[in-house]
Order: C-alpha cells, then sequence, then structure tokens
C-alpha cells in the first residue's frame, strides 16, 4: 500500500491524496460503504460501482467468521472473490461488535471470549486470531484488535482499556510479521488510537501506535454519543502527533457535517452504517438537507428524488413514487434510499477533494454545513 498527499488547504487541515493497493487507486478523502457480511445491504456491486462511485467498501471480520466462515472464504480465494468486489476492501477487526456483546463476553489477557449471537456457540477471538482470520479474509486493509470501552467509561477503566489494546497491539503486529497474505497480495495492518474522551489517553494512545511505523492508522471509539465538539477535539489532538505521510481513518462516522468538519481536521478515509440504515427507514440525505420521505409533505410531489443527485435513481423517481414505496414497505424503496445515500456521500468526499485541490474548501464548507443541517 502506497500513500501519496497531494493537496494541503491553506485554511484548515484537511487534505488531498491517493492510496494505491493491490485492487486498485483510492482517492482521499473517501467513504467507505459498509458491507458487513461481505455485501453492502440492496445495493449491487455493479451500481456500487457505477452509480455510487465507491472506491473501496468495508466487511467485518466477527460476521465473516461466523459466516461463511474461513474454510469457504479460503476455498473461494478471499472475500475479493467470494464476494465478486475486484476493488479494495477494507475489515474491521470485530472488535466493536464483540465488546458489544455485554453479558455474552468475557475479556482477559489473552482475548474476548464470546458467544455467538446466531446460535449462542462459544469462540475465543486473540489478537492473533484476529490476524489470521483477516489473512484469509483476504482484505487490503486489515484493523487491530482492540477494545472498545463505553464512550461514557471513567477514566479509571478507559486507561486500564487503552493499556490492555496497547498490548494487544503489539501482539497483532507480532503475528502479521510472521505470516503473510494468503492470495498473493499485500494486506495492510491498521493501528486503532484509542481512549475515550481523554485528551491525555488520546495523546498516549496515538504517540503508541506511531511507534509502529504503519502503513495507515484509525481513531476508534468515537461518535459514540458524546457530543460533536469532544470528538472533534479528540481529532484534533490525535492529529497533531500521527504521521502526516499516512491515511487517517476516523472509524464509524458519521453525519454528513461530522464528515465535513473531519475533513477539515486531517481525516481521510471514513464508514458509517447511517447512509444505508436511514435510508431503509425513509431519511434521505441531500445536497439542500435532510428529508424524511415518509412526511405527508411529499406524498404529491412528483419532483425528481434529488435534481443535484449523481445517481440514476435520483432522476427516473420522483420524491411521491418513493414515499408510497416506503409507506408501502416495498423493498425497492430501502434499496432506492440506500443508494441514493451512498451516492451522496461518495459526491460529497468528491466535492471535498475538489475544493481543497481548487483551494477553497474552507469557504465551500462554511456554505455546505447549513445547507446539510436543516430538515426539509
Amino acid at each position: 500500500m502506497d500513500f501519496t498527499l497531494q493537496h494541503r488547504d491553506k485554511e484548515t487541515k484537511a487534505r488531498a491524496g491517493e492510496i494505491i493497493t493491490a485492487h486498485g487507486r483510492i482517492e482521499t478523502p473517501i467513504f467507505m460503504p459498509v458491507g458487513t457480511v461481505g455485501s453492502v445491504k440492496g445495493v449491487f456491486h455493479r451500481d456500487l460501482s457505477e452509480e455510487v462511485k465507491a472506491e473501496i467498501i468495508l466487511g467485518n471480520t466477527y460476521h465473516l467468521y461466523l459466516r461463511p466462515g474461513t474454510e469457504i472464504l479460503e476455498k473461494a480465494g478471499g472475500l475479493h472473490r467470494f464476494s465478486a468486489w475486484d476493488k479494495p476492501i477494507l475489515t474491521d477487526s470485530g472488535g466493536f461488535q464483540v465488546f458489544s456483546l455485554a453479558e455474552n463476553r468475557k475479556i482477559s489477557e489473552k482475548g474476548c471470549e464470546f458467544r455467538s449471537h446466531i446460535d449462542g456457540s462459544k469462540h475465543l477471538f486473540t489478537p492473533e486470531s484476529v490476524v489470521d482470520i483477516q489473512r484469509s479474509i483476504g482484505a487490503d486493509f486489515m484493523m487491530a484488535f482492540d477494545e472498545c470501552p463505553p464512550g461514557t467509561a471513567e477514566y479509571g477503566y478507559a486507561s486500564k482499556s487503552l493499556d490492555l489494546t496497547n498490548r494487544w497491539l503489539e501482539r497483532c503486529f507480532n503475528r502479521y510479521e510472521q505470516t503473510s497474505g494468503k492470495y498473493g497480495y499485500e494486506q495492510t495492518l491498521v493501528p486503532i488510537v484509542q481512549g475515550c474522551t481523554y485528551p491525555e489517553l488520546r495523546i498516549k494512545s496515538a504517540e503508541y501506535v506511531k511507534r509502529f511505523n504503519a502503513g495507515a492508522y484509525a481513531i476508534g471509539g468515537l461518535a459514540v454519543g458524546e457530543p460533536a465538539p469532544e470528538m472533534y477535539e479528540m481529532i484534533e489532538a490525535v492529529n497533531e502527533i500521527l504521521p502526516e505521510d499516512r491515511p487517517r481513518y476516523l472509524m464509524g462516522v458519521g453525519t454528513p457535517v461530522n464528515i465535513l468538519e473531519a475533513i477539515s481536521r486531517g481525516i481521510d478515509m471514513f464508514d458509517c452504517v447511517m447512509p444505508t440504515r436511514n435510508g431503509r427507514n425513509g431519511m434521505l440525505f441531500t445536497t439542500e438537507g435532510i428529508i424524511n420521505i415518509r412526511n405527508n409533505k411529499w406524498k404529491d410531489d412528483f419532483s425528481p428524488i434529488d435534481t443535484n443527485g449523481t445517481c440514476f435513481a435520483d432522476h427516473i423517481y420522483t420524491k411521491a413514487y418513493l414515499r408510497h414505496l416506503t409507506i408501502a414497505g416495498e423493498m425497492l424503496a430501502a434499496q432506492i434510499a440506500s443508494m441514493h445515500n451512498l451516492a451522496f456521500y461518495l459526491w460529497l468526499v468528491k466535492q471535498s477533494r475538489e475544493h481543497i485541490i481548487a483551494g477553497d474548501f474552507s469557504q465551500w464548507k462554511e456554505t455546505m454545513v447549513p445547507k446539510l443541517s436543516q430538515r426539509l
């Protein structure tokens, strides 16, 4: 994996760059649609590529480990071949999913023992096994195994959790260096900065992960209920430390405004379930603001879904028709809304990139934030 920093905004920390992987080129800033189990819900890969214009998607180690399992993935030749997606893939380590199981998991120095949400069977994730699983999946970017403490965790718990995550990280890199990819191409292991909303812990974590000279770095454990200004403060503290010549990935974030604010603070990569999850529930993100398509006001609005939209569905379907499908519970509604929202998110980061290169990102951002925040 190679990263080239191409442009910097003069008034903010915003950057434009290029990542080269074995499965293709990624222009940053970039948003990654979430394809948890090897698919982005309701969207064909053809449309992800041609309409959404996704350059990389995300899979999840926990879910892919349980179904279909590493044996099937290896027989298929890895997730790229199994899912017929020939562009880059990033896999989350499963840490967030495992730790969200609460009563069904037990954390120790060795790793995390948990019970499957599918059948209750018992499993153990260790830093070593998570690297091995991601070798079998074959993702271009593999996330290190970390503990994900609650966003409201007290300082003492957050500090102990971070120390455990740091010890696990060393084991992850040891395993990474002892193994190699199974399908003939390079994989990049990405460490994760944790520390809740405690600046000193975030700084400690950033300083620690920097020692590994990784190909990319991630910031986790944000957008979990803390006020947005606190999230932005943590990003600023961490990005003062992380290397400028490596991609920075903000995990699980967020709203369109969150993304613009994070880009202005030096973040390059994003993922979030919001565009698809909210789309399935009738919420559309547009260049003029947020639409709840279930609202009665749209029932006889025969204008296109989004005249500024970039995917075909935005122009051939009307708001009234999409509302009808949504109220009727028709699965096509979820497909249209998901495609639209994902295409909008990709449009947003591409516009950000263009304005960074043009030198007017800050001014453009200030005009967009109020629009993106309003409900239509």
